[in-house]
């Protein structure tokens, strides 16, 4: 994926009253959860929590502590660099507000179900203690015990220890014979039915086991029943298996329902999967830029898959070619250089040698010669026999004999380079004032750019020195 295509995700977030914008550096999801690290405007780092699109908690640290909940996260979640097409789909545009930490648990209480509460907890395991995260736990545990609930207290902590090692000491509330009848059911109940029993535990156990085709098609229907698209896609992109023809059509069905088809190439392009292939609507996207005049944009959507373009491209690539100007070229030089690769596969020397022509002549609207002989070298190395690259190298000979400058003029004039052309007639005029070759090239020159006052003058003084030479 071209980074050029997108922006940094910004954020703001009021933090004790105090308001805080930054840019989202990296963002992990893992399953219910979502973890947004932010580097703000004065370099502070900040760990945002979410729980099923909410912001619960977050604090500045200086560092991940190994272990935490934010640590198992970052390392077995599904992680977002900063340049992630979706990013922008997960991270809220609004202001958000980081709850006060002294009153978050009787906020939590209010939003949440109790048997949420100690897997949320387990989740700020990096910004509270051990010991108040467990008190808060064990009430819950204890609370549903004493009414009678052993399957909900159960169920409460089952999850603790694969969230935070921090918490571990709580699974053995669980050891007791009492138990043992719910640890049975979580291991010989089949999928569905611990789903509908423990939706909870469920989407956790298929996430982390979301390489499992059973466990993958679950988490793939919980995901979509709640309309949960964006986490979707990403566990359907983090498996490479998962990437056939047939689910890139599939899936682009449910995407461009909510969104714009030009994000969701870009999606695609971040999973290395070719979308001028298996999407039709990418095409047509292309298109309308390049009526809308935006070339370049065009050909930075394009270039990641330059070598494995449908052969329908190959007319848009030819057009996108001529219009864009040098200083495009040279910055994506490589790219360009695929694309004249392509050529020689084609096996077509009058086709290659026209784009080496089109490729030097936008070279050396902003190079020098031997700047444009360095550039071209991996092309001479495909086009040992261009006859564009041989007259490139002997105009750079040239340009350290003096006594050639109508030779090196001529070059130039060749490659329509003809405020270079001039310089070099101009000197052969300087240096032959008699000669009326270089006075009459001065009036092409001029001619070819426009400038008929000028090329009219250069045309008299030509006639006037025919003239003395004819007459002695």
């Amino acid at each position: 994926m071209n980074s050029e295509l997108t922006m940094p995700t910004e954020i703001s977030f009021k933090s004790n009253r105090v308001m805080v914008n930054g840019e989202v550096v990296r963002t992990a999801i893992f399953a219910r959860f979502m973890v947004a690290e932010v580097q703000t405007e004065l370099t502070e780092k900040y760990y945002l929590i979410f729980y099923k699109n909410a912001l619960i908690y977050g604090e500045q640290l200086e560092k991940v502590q190994k272990g935490s909940f934010i640590a198992k996260v970052l390392n077995e979640g599904i992680v977002l660099d900063e340049k992630h097409p979706l990013l922008p789909v997960l991270i809220p545009t609004t202001a958000l507000t980081i709850p006060a930490k002294n009153k978050l648990f009787n906020h939590l209480q209010r939003h949440y179900s109790l048997l949420e509460i100690p897997c949320i907890a387990a989740a700020l395991d990096s910004f509270f203690p051990p010991e108040q995260l467990t008190k808060l736990i064990e009430n819950i545990f204890f609370d549903y015990r004493r009414n009678g609930s052993f399957s909900k207290a159960y169920q409460s902590i089952r999850l603790l220890s694969d969230l935070s090692s921090s918490l571990e000491k709580l699974s053995d509330l669980l050891h007791s014979r009492e138990y043992s009848s719910y640890s049975s059911f979580y291991t010989t109940s089949p999928l569905p039915a611990i789903q509908k029993k423990d939706p909870l535990f469920a989407e956790f156990h298929c996430f982390m086991n979301r390489k499992n085709n059973e466990q993958f098609h679950m988490l793939e229907k919980i995901l979509k029943n709640e309309e949960r698209y964006a986490e979707w896609l990403l566990v359907w992109m983090d498996d490479k298996g998962n990437l056939t023809s047939e689910s890139v059509k599939s899936q682009t069905e449910l995407a461009l329902k909510y969104l714009p088809v030009e994000n969701w190439i870009l999606v695609l392009s971040y999973a290395e999967i070719n979308p001028y292939k298996w999407v039709p609507e990418a095409r047509t996207f292309i298109e309308g830029l390049m009526k809308d005049g935006q070339y370049e944009k065009a050909a930075l959507y394009l270039f990641p898959f330059i070598e494995d373009l449908p052969a329908e491209f190959h007319l848009l690539l030819n057009e996108i070619w001529k219009q864009v100007d040098a200083e495009f070229v040279t910055s994506h030089l490589d790219e360009f250089l695929l694309l004249h690769q392509q050529v020689a596969q084609e096996h077509d020397p009058r086709q290659s040698e026209q784009r080496i022509l089109q490729l030097t002549a936008k070279l050396m609207e902003a190079h020098d010669l031997k700047a444009v002989c360095e550039k071209l070298r991996p092309i001479q190395k495909n086009f040992p026999h261009s006859i564009i690259i041989r007259k490139i190298n002997e105009m750079a000979a040239l340009t350290e004999n003096p006594d050639r400058m109508m030779e090196l003029g001529q070059f130039y004039a060749d490659f329509n380079q003809y405020d270079q052309a001039i310089e070099c007639f101009y000197w052969e005029m300087e240096l032959n004032p008699a000669d009326p070759g270089p006075v009459r090239q001065l009036s092409k020159m001029y001619q070819q750019k426009g400038m008929v006052n000028e090329a009219s003058a250069y045309q008299q003084i030509y006639t006037q020195l025919r003239s003395d030479q004819e007459t002695g």
